[in-house]
This record gives C-alpha cells, structure tokens and sequence, in this order.
C-alpha cells in the first residue's frame, strides 16, 4: 500500500513540475502578429503633398437689397437664371411715387409763375428807386420777395430730383453677368430699404459662377512650405472622377482655429471649371511639393534616429543585423528616398532588433540573429528610438 502511495506522490509531483515548465515555456514564446518585420530595399516613386478639403463657392457673391422701402411689383427672374449685366431683377411697385413726382411738377410751375412775378416787380422797384420815386424799404422789400421766390423753386426743384431718384431705384438690374442662387421673395411682398436699421430685405443673391474659388484650412506645419501661385490638383466628391486644377491665390496673414486645429484660410482659385461644379460641393485639395522618380526607398518605419543622425538595421550576409547610416530625402508618408547608404534589393528591419546596440556616429556595430552586439564588448547598448523621419532634400 505505501508503494503505491509513493508511486502516486511521484507521478503528481513530476506532472506538476511538467505543467509548470510547459506554462513557462508558452509565456516566453513569443507571439506571431502576422505583421512584417522586415522590407526590401526597392525603386518607387516618392511624392510629398499637402492635402486638405475645402469648400467651393463663387468670387464675390452679391447680396442684392433695395435701397428704399417699397413692395415688390415685378419679379422676372428665378433660382438658377442666368442673366447679362443691366438686365432687371425686380421692380418695385412706383405709384405713389409717380404721384409725387406729378405734384412736385405742378409746385415747380408755381413756383416759376412766382419767381417771374417778384421777378418783374423787383425790376419796376429798380427803376422806380432810381428815379427816387419810391422809399428804399419799398425797393428792399421787393428784392427780398424776388429771393424768396428763387429760393423756392430751388427747393422744388430739388424735392424733384429726390422723387425721381427713388424712382430709378425702384428698378434693380445685375450690375454684372451672374446666376441666381437665392430669391427668398415674391411678387406683392413689402419690402424695407438698405438705409433701415436692419440692413434691408434681402431679394436675392447672385455670383458670377464663371469664378469659383474654394476656401480651405491648412495646418499650420504645411503653410511655410506653400506659396502664391502653386499649383493644386483639385478632386471634387460630388463628381466622380472630376479632377481639375487649382492655383494658391490668397494665404491669411494670421492664424485661425478651426475644427480645434490651428492653421490659416487659405484661398484657391480653380480653372478651367466644369459645368457640373456648383457651390457648396465640398473639394479636396493635393498639393505637390516635392517628389523624386524611381528612387531607392525605404519605409519609413525601417528609418530609425539617434542624435540627429539617421540608420538602418541592414541584414547581413551571417543572418544578422548591422546598424549603417543613410541620408534620406524626400519622403511622403509611407516611404523616404535613400540618397546614401542603402541599395535595391538589400532588407532592413521595421524593428529594432531585440537588445540592439546603441548607434554611434560612424559606427558599424553588426547584431547577430539573436541581437546581440558584436563590436567587440559583447554588452547590449542602450535602447534607441524608431521615429518615422520626413525630411526635405
């Protein structure tokens, strides 16, 4: 009975120190991700753009108001209408200003009927006083109803003028070739003037929709590398497989936030437009500012920095990694151009290999398979950093 229990002890105690064992042996081995670790060195064309969206909208939209209070007459136009410069947009109803004008005539009539009457008496007055016939207040009083009566037909004469000015504003007409894109009125509608505390009643708004232009945010890091007058590639969403151009017209001398990024409104100017692009699609912008054809890249998660200088960690011919310094160039945000250093073909890792040496400048300390540094201390260096770099040549 106890060689049993002995036997039992045994085996319970080396299945134990198995499990043990196995769960240590799991634990340490590493878990495959499925992710690449390593990229061949390759030719590739490299392009650094800026990219952003903005929306489309006409140069120079008109809010059109009238100047004076009135009540819409006429009304020949509509949303979407194109129309020349001088042709009518809205009429507003003149009739009691017509009226005005008639009897504003009939007091300039008077008042020419009176200015020739005080006219005659202050001659008759003049020749009378010069022949003493008369006292000098008699000859006064005339000549001051002579004034008073010019005076008169001065003011009449200017009350017209306003009649009639406001009557020529009651006709609006396009001050330049433009579309409708909003009439939020309609024939019979009051109406109140520009001149009124509220600014007036808006009857339309009209653009010259041959000027398009799309205002855009750009993120401050990007706005140093642009200047007026660049080019830009312009996709609209609305329209599937639209690409037109674009020129840099206009960058704000002063930052914005927008969208809790600071950047500046910067204004492009789109040629050769479509007739499919309206205002308010929303376009996105490229930018091209650098680019390299048929360079030799390398991802830039195998571009690894350490004081200012750049390296890579280069398979060797023993199966390991050496750690060697390259000179990059342009780079997007996938891929660098390697001007020194690197050659097609040639494999770098996208991670720092496990207890990789530190880089020294000029060094050309090799790692074997297991990481391990072979300059010939035999002690790992410290950590150093894997930091993507984007880099003008």
């Amino acid at each position: 009975m106890k060689k049993w229990i002995v036997l039992i002890a045994v085996l319970g105690a080396g299945f134990g120190g198995y499990s043990v064992w196995n769960w240590q042996k799991v634990r340490q081995t590493p878990v495959e991700s499925g992710r690449p670790t390593t990229a061949t060195i390759e030719l590739r064309d490299i392009n650094f753009v800026v990219t952003a969206a903005g929306d489309i909208g006409p140069d120079g939209m008109v809010s059109v108001r009238p100047e004076i209070n009135g009540r819409i007459a006429d009304l020949p136009v509509d949303i979407g209408d194109r129309v020349t410069k001088g042709t009518l947009l809205c009429a507003l109803d003149d009739r009691d200003l017509q009226s005005e004008k008639s009897s504003q005539l009939t007091q300039i009539d008077g008042a020419r009927l009176q200015v020739d009457k005080a006219r005659r008496n202050y001659e008759r007055s003049q020749r009378l006083y010069q022949d003493k016939l008369i006292a000098q207040e008699i000859f006064d009083d005339t000549l001051t109803e002579y004034e008073l009566a010019k005076n008169a037909l001065d003011r009449a004469q200017k009350a017209l003028g306003i009649v009639e000015d406001k009557l020529l504003k009651t006709r609006i007409v396009a001050p330049f070739d433009c579309t409708i894109l909003t009439r939020p009125v309609s024939i019979g509608q009051a109406v109140s003037g520009s001149g009124g505390v509220s600014g007036g009643s808006e009857i339309m708004a009209i653009a010259n929709l041959k000027e398009m232009i799309i205002m855009a945010h750009l993120n401050q890091a990007d706005v140093p590398r642009l200047k007026i007058g660049q080019q830009v590639d312009v996709e609209v969403e609305a329209v599937s497989g639209l690409k037109i151009k674009g020129v840099i017209e206009r960058i704000a001398p002063q930052a914005s936030v927008k969208n809790n990024i600071k950047g500046f409104a910067t204004q492009v100017r789109l040629k050769a437009l479509d007739a499919r692009v309206r205002p308010g699609m929303t376009a996105n912008l490229s930018i091209p500012l650098q680019s390299a054809e048929n360079a030799v890249a390398i991802p830039l998660a195998a571009v690894f920095t350490e004081q200012g200088e750049r390296y890579a960690y280069v398979r060797s011919e023993d199966g390991g990694f050496e750690v060697r310094p390259i000179q990059i160039g342009v780079a997007d945000f996938q891929y660098a151009e390697v001007i020194s250093g690197l050659q097609t073909g040639e494999v770098v890792s996208l991670v720092r290999p496990e207890n990789a040496a530190e880089p020294r400048p000029g060094s050309q300390a090799k790692l074997d398979a297991a990481g391990t540094n072979r300059n010939g201390s035999g002690n790992p260096a410290p950590n150093a950093t894997n930091r993507p770099a984007v880099s003008a040549r």
